[in-house]
């Protein structure tokens, strides 16, 4: 089937409690990348429009109610977006698949996941009341206690955008900050009814405001202004590397996921049936559009044909198309540009060396032609010299290694300039535990990949990014620190 929409017309930002278009007035079709028609006319904001939000997100933080509102009635805010995303939990999912091509199941699970996060992070904010520590001199008192960081800039990516502004929307609104969230330009239909759900929520004018544009106007107004205290940015590395250079105009705190390019180690010992379909989920969810996609397979050489060629079968397999459709197991990528970086990367790889097992090229099925379609894909004879191993694709393709011993499997899948995770199936306790000791990576996986929660802070080593989302940590990123010490009984010193 295919979901029949009329084109929304949604040319509002929300600013300071009101919804407003766009300073300049310009708009932005947006576009389904199931078959390329227009399902919204969305307001394009500018950096004109970044300042706008930055002053009214500065005034409710420094002169607003919200920094100084009961931890407990926040959270009640919070626990109403959830209660609210489970009320309209079909029409988000259905935004969702229309705005960036997922299956709508896949989509229902995001949201589901979602309304937990804002949960979870209403459920922690009221347990850290501080600490006493005690001092070393007499009649005082010494503790520590947090407090909000201020004004938070917040920039989310194409491929899960409702689900990663969750994982920075709740943090921020219960620990007391204020925010300005900018979606990507591409998606962000679902960011524009979550602030809905988060205006009939209560949230007070100004705490939270919604600007959409390019990153180049509105992210890099958010990333160069001195009024803003924090930005979060999930995306690619080179635009991470310009928001870092940004943030030290004003030294803010800085909170940076940066994708990867995630191994998958496979010993010969493992539960290869369960080893195999895993490895199917690891990858070609969302067309592997997945920071977190177990996209280099490195497998040890005794099973490596076996391995492969089984998982080349289940390959072959997989169904495209519209994400409505019940039958669907994968659907398109992002974008025609996206497409065509994924096809160029598969023909560098080809020229590298590597031997295509299966897929390499668009599909050739005519109901596909109108949309942004690439084959699921299997790369052989891979080393890790070739730029198609330790490049991040962000698409559905799977690169394949051999090797011959444990340390062999640990130094090819530290070999990257990522570490965002990775994965070990194998069912010797002790070799997993060796093994996870090695990897250089901020999550790791013993027999299976892909499980996240929000109680596990979530978060890269090297270029993968710094600091954590999710979980305790996740909190404490939109938190400062404040050590208050308090002289019961001063005396002076008379030094001078």
């Amino acid at each position: 089937m295919y979901e029949e929409v009329s084109v929304l017309d949604i040319r509002k930002q929300y600013i300071n409690g009101q919804w407003v278009e766009a300073i300049s007035g310009n708009t932005r079709d947006i576009i389904n990348p199931y078959n390329q028609e227009v399902i919204a006319v969305v307001a394009e904001g500018n950096a004109q429009d970044s300042k706008k939000a930055i002053a009214a997100a500065r005034e409710a933080f420094d002169h607003g109610e919200w920094p100084n509102t009961p931890a407990t009635e926040r959270a009640k805010i919070v626990h109403k977006i959830a209660d609210l995303i489970e009320r309209d939990q079909e029409e988000l999912a259905k935004l969702e698949s229309l705005d960036t091509g997922k299956t709508l199941e896949e989509s229902r699970w995001d949201m589901e996941d979602i309304a937990g996060v804002f949960r979870y992070f209403a459920e922690l904010a009221d347990k850290d009341g501080g600490e006493i520590i005690n001092s070393p001199i007499p009649n005082s008192i010494s503790k520590v206690v947090k407090e909000p960081v201020g004004v938070c800039g917040q920039i989310t990516p194409w491929n899960y955008p409702l689900l990663q502004a969750s994982w920075k929307l709740a943090p921020a609104l219960v620990t007391g900050n204020t925010l300005i969230i900018k979606p990507s330009e591409i998606t962000p239909l679902t960011h524009i009814k979550i602030f809905e759900l988060i205006e009939e929520a209560g949230v007070p004018k100004g705490v939270a405001n919604l600007v959409l544009g390019p990153g180049n106007t509105v992210g890099a107004e958010l990333s160069n202004h001195e009024n803003v205290d924090l930005i979060s940015f999930t995306g690619g590395i080179e635009t991470g590397k310009t928001i870092m250079q940004a943030a030290s105009h004003n030294m803010k705190k800085i909170a940076l996921e940066l994708g990867g390019k995630n191994p998958n180690i496979i010993f010969a010992d493992a539960d290869l049936e369960v080893a195999i379909d895993q490895a199917l989920n690891a990858v070609y969810f969302h067309a592997g559009q997945i920071c977190s996609a177990g996209t280099r397979i490195i497998v040890e050489e005794s099973i490596h044909d076996q391995f492969i060629d089984a998982l080349t079968e289940r390959v072959k397999k997989i169904k495209l198309g519209n994400g409505f459709d019940e039958s669907t197991q994968m659907g398109p990528l992002i974008s025609k540009e996206h497409l065509n970086k994924v096809e160029n990367y598969v023909e560098q790889g080809i020229k590298e060396g590597a031997t295509v097992a299966v897929g390499g090229k668009r599909p050739d099925d005519a109901e596909l032609q109108n949309g942004f379609f690439y084959l699921p894909t299997i790369l052989t004879n891979c080393t890790t010299d070739m730029r198609v191993v330790q490049d991040e694709a962000f698409g559905p393709v799977i690169t394949v290694e051999k090797f011959a011993t444990e340390e062999e499997a640990i130094k090819l899948a530290n070999d990257s300039i990522y570490g965002l995770s990775g994965g070990v199936w194998t069912k010797d306790i002790a070799k997993a535990e060796r093994c996870v000791a090695k990897m250089r990576m901020g999550t790791v996986w013993i027999n299976d990949f892909n499980i996240y929660f929000p109680h596990a802070p979530w978060g890269g080593y090297k270029q993968s990014g710094n600091g954590r989302e999710l979980g305790v940590m996740g909190l404490e990123e939109y938190q400062e620190t404040k050590h208050i010490f308090h002289n019961l009984k001063p005396e002076t010193m008379n030094w001078f």
